[in-house]
């Protein structure tokens, strides 16, 4: 039988040792999921921050690309994770907002398998045109799109894409008649655009940056609450007429549910901090994204909202994957 001594000794370290082990976090590297192929816009993003992110941390945040199923695959891996910290998801619109809609079973539950670490960044939408199209704002676009004959024809990187989403959205609040051309990726549907197959498109900032400077697309308007660095020539869909018109394709990253608070705060700080460092400003602007810094709570909230606004249109439009 211990001493009270004994006794008095080894409480004494196990309250010590409780926070020690918390502070303790990380002591080996980080996997970092991305959903996507290697080398596109979402894992460009997680490989800048994760650079950021090694330095506060002290260990390493290797990048485990899983693309595939619209994010679902690298979500589901990300989900079943042991939930300590050690294993982050970049999650994005599709993965937290649309999939949960398009996909019966998408593999994972988005409201309670994630605990929410914080945003990253999105890419506002742009509503673009072939130059040939006699619209320079939103008001002669629309006029334009009334005398079509036929349901105007729109592209997309694909179905169920933020782009065709949001494409819905303007369909439903401007009450133009429009039949969705979806693509493999967002590079054929803006060449199309440009060639004059289909006539407009909703186009991400980075994937039409350079074919707007060039004239080989028109912008009518972005669709974000105020104009976009660097886009700041291009009037916002709000101030057009289209109150409350925004859609963006955002980036946030999560960890298993029920990974510790302390683990979460820790990777938490090294994510905004990682955000407005000289490195990660500078390529965030190279791809016109917009960085959207944000406390666990800040991105639940954001999350939820717009997996009701998405949820919505998807909803009312029958849009289906599975």
């Amino acid at each position: 039988m211990k001493t009270f001594k004994q006794l008095r000794r080894a409480i004494v370290l196990s309250a010590i040792a409780l926070p020690l082990t918390a502070l303790a976090f990380p002591d080996q590297s980080i996997e970092w999921v991305v959903p996507y192929a290697a080398g596109g816009g979402s894992d460009v993003v997680a490989r800048t921050i994760a650079s950021e992110m090694t330095k506060t941390l002290g260990q390493p945040m290797v990048i485990n690309n899983k693309p595939g199923a619209g994010t679902n695959i690298g979500a589901a891996y990300a989900a079943k994770a042991k939930p300590d910290g050690y294993v982050v998801l970049t999650a994005d619109t599709a993965t937290l907002a649309a999939n949960p809609f398009l996909y019966s079973k998408p593999g994972y539950n988005a409201e309670t398998d994630f605990a929410p670490i914080g945003l990253m960044a999105r890419f506002p939408m742009i509503l673009v045109v072939n130059p040939q199209v006699p619209a320079k704002d939103l008001k002669e676009f629309l006029a334009w799109a009334k005398t079509q004959p036929n349901a105007v024809a729109y592209g997309t990187p694909g179905a169920g894409s933020p782009h065709h989403l949001a494409t819905e959205l303007f369909s439903d609040v401007t009450g133009i008649k429009m039949t969705h051309v979806p693509y493999k990726g967002a590079a054929p549907a803006v060449q199309d655009v440009m060639g004059g197959q289909v006539p407009f498109m909703f186009v991400d900032t980075a994937s039409g940056a350079a074919y707007i400077s060039s004239g080989k697309l028109k912008a009518i308007g972005i669709a974000s609450k105020k104009r976009v660095q660097n886009f700041d020539t291009i009037p916002t869909l709000d101030e057009q007429g289209l109150k409350g018109f925004e859609a963006y394709a955002w980036q946030g990253m999560v960890a298993p549910a029920k990974t510790p608070a302390t683990a979460i705060q820790t990777l938490n700080k090294a994510l905004v901090k990682a955000i407005d460092t000289t490195a990660v400003k500078e390529r965030f602007q190279t791809l016109g994204l917009e960085a959207i810094p944000s406390t666990p709570q800040e991105m639940a909230a954001y999350a939820k909202a717009e997996r009701e606004k998405w949820g919505k249109v998807i909803q009312s439009k029958g849009i289906k994957l599975d």
